[in-house]
């Protein structure tokens, strides 16, 4: 299992690698602004969502967590096109076990846990793991206790605390 979470970690550098060094622009033009960007804060790098839910069926020994479906613009405003908000999520990945929020920084994911105080929300890293959904609802208390111990087990792999920038 150690080796397969190794290869799935590696596999993951390689594919931000590639991406970090995909050129934009055509030969001799100048790819950085005359001017500097207005400052945003800067989104983490590394795993995101969708790869957790992977990752997470994968230590759970099943193919998939159900239907993993991206719901991010139902939690960020900049995906659903409106004003963003510093506590926006950057990523939602539903399935029909768990909802994966994916934040900026472990300090947002655990207002928003705290803030979703009245549900089942749990907080690994810089995401929240949520069990809002109707067939959510039906994991029983082990088995959520279980999802949280293999996602920190992710977190061994990848520091999800880690938050610098990554394009998205």
């Amino acid at each position: 299992m150690k080796a397969r979470t190794t290869a799935a970690a590696l596999l993951a550098v390689a594919a931000l690698s590639l991406t970090a060094c995909s050129g934009s622009g055509p030969a001799g033009h100048s790819a950085g602004p005359k001017t500097l960007p207005r400052k945003t804060p800067a989104a983490p790098t590394g795993l995101t969502a969708k790869q957790a839910a992977a990752m997470l069926a994968e230590a759970t020994g099943v193919t998939t967590l159900g239907n993993p479906t991206d719901n991010t613009t139902s939690c960020s405003g900049k995906a659903a096109g409106k004003e963003a908000s510093p506590s926006d999520c950057l990523q939602l990945i539903t399935t029909d076990t768990v909802s994966i929020y994916e934040y900026s920084s472990p300090g947002i994911a655990a207002h928003r846990v705290e803030f979703m105080a009245t549900e089942d929300w749990r907080r690994v890293g810089r995401f929240a793991l949520a069990w809002n959904a109707r067939e959510q609802r039906l994991v029983d208390d082990s088995h959520r206790a279980d999802l949280v111990k293999a996602f920190q087990k992710v977190d061994a792999v990848y520091d999800l605390d880690v938050a610098s920038a990554r394009k998205s």
